[in-house]
């Protein structure tokens, strides 16, 4: 028997039943054009990048590095080999770093959530010197887990060479790779990332404002990081929420502080303004109701979606998406909760949006020796054997 592959077309769930056969575009202005080096403007939910510019470009990305640092830090956090409490000793190359501070002193020990919030909000190179020292023996051994961690992010575009972004000629990432980067620390480390949104730091009886000027500017900014160098120039990844929509910019190689965060400003507007993102279905929504099961003690069973199902379009767009379900081929029992049947996607206009697995709402047995003999034969009658 040849499986074939069954197309059936549906509207999505809070589409009318009856849609006008003529879609209205929906028109998007151009999107600004920003004085930087390099730019990109992500949705954190479903990654899908709304506006770039040279994101690919390799440029070096200062203090921006410290996201990665802060990432290994709270991943090792989450899995338990270290913890916030951890008093960490302070090295003579940690104490000695030039640059931005937290004022450590050598031979000493601090908290380690104190070096964490020094790393984030003071931007210390000091204090990721310490947490690089403390978690892999050596900063250069540090630099060699941010590379296998990059690795495994996607971020094709990026190479370590230290855990503060001291300037190395090696020492090179990308808009798109920081945009994944702080996607990734966003949705899998809410907690600490909740740091980044803290304005002040005190230690050492010094107190010490973060640099991100956006978290006093606008108000739906919790994050991220800024950066700067002079061959990096003035670097700022941003992130903000509006409406349950979260999006994350990237601004590399501005020329000023006030211009790395006007133009961070800019993309973002530019997002919320004529863009959404929908949660489409939750997981376990039936996407298709009583689709056929041969061979079966059911004949019938609806179809789900396993996770939750997230799309950013252009405003106003949500009534003009459209979905389309492709089966594997004709569902046979025994089935299971877990086997793939087939895919759904959805599309505006000609464009694929997603495309993701469906699934049986519930197991069905095999049936009896008489029944999968009479579905054989209505099978065969149908025209599904060649």
């Amino acid at each position: 028997m040849r499986k074939i592959t069954l197309t059936i077309i549906w509207p999505l769930l809070f589409l009318t039943t009856f849609a006008s056969s003529i879609q209205s575009k929906i028109l998007i202005p151009a999107p600004p054009s920003l004085a930087a080096n390099a730019w990109i403007l992500m949705d954190a939910n479903t990654g899908k990048v709304l506006i770039e510019h040279n994101a690919d470009q390799q440029l070096p990305p200062a203090s921006l590095t410290k996201i990665m640092t802060s990432y290994i830090v709270a991943k090792d956090l989450e899995n338990g080999r270290i913890n916030e409490d951890d008093k960490v000793p302070i090295s003579v190359k940690a104490w000695k770093m030039g640059g931005s501070r937290m004022f450590i002193q050598e031979g000493k020990k601090v908290l380690l959530s104190d070096l964490l919030k020094g790393v984030i909000i003071s931007s210390g190179n000091d204090a990721s010197v310490a947490l690089a020292e403390y978690i892999a023996g050596s900063e250069n051994a540090f630099a060699d887990i941010m590379n296998q961690q990059a690795l495994l992010l996607g971020m094709s575009g990026t190479h370590y060479s230290n855990s503060t972004g001291w300037p190395d000629d090696g020492h090179l990432t990308t808009a798109r790779d920081l945009a994944l980067l702080s996607r990734s620390l966003i949705n899998d480390y809410p907690t600490q990332y909740s740091i980044y949104a803290e304005k002040y730091f005190k230690f050492n009886n010094i107190d010490q404002k973060n640099r991100n000027s956006l978290l006093w500017r606008n108000s739906l900014v919790d994050g991220l990081k800024t950066g700067h160098t002079e061959e990096a120039g003035y670097c700022l990844v941003a992130s903000a929420t509006r409406n349950g929509m979260r999006l994350i910019s990237v601004v590399m190689g501005a020329k000023s502080k006030t211009a790395r965060a006007q133009e961070s400003q800019k993309l973002l507007s530019y997002g919320f303004r004529y863009y959404e993102t929908n949660k489409m279905y939750s997981a376990g929504d039936v996407v298709e109701k009583d689709a056929q099961v041969w061979y079966g003690t059911e004949n019938k069973v609806n179809l789900v979606v396993s996770e939750n199902v997230y799309l950013t379009i252009p405003q106003g767009s949500k009534k003009d998406l459209k979905s389309k379900i492709v089966l594997n081929g004709i569902i046979e029992a025994p089935l299971t909760e877990t086997e793939e049947l087939g895919k759904m996607s959805v599309s505006l206009d000609k464009d694929t949006l997603a495309k993701f697995p469906i699934f049986a709402e519930h197991a069905v047995d095999e049936a009896g020796i008489f029944e999968r003999l009479w579905d054989s034969l209505e099978i065969m009658f149908m025209g599904f054997f060649e």
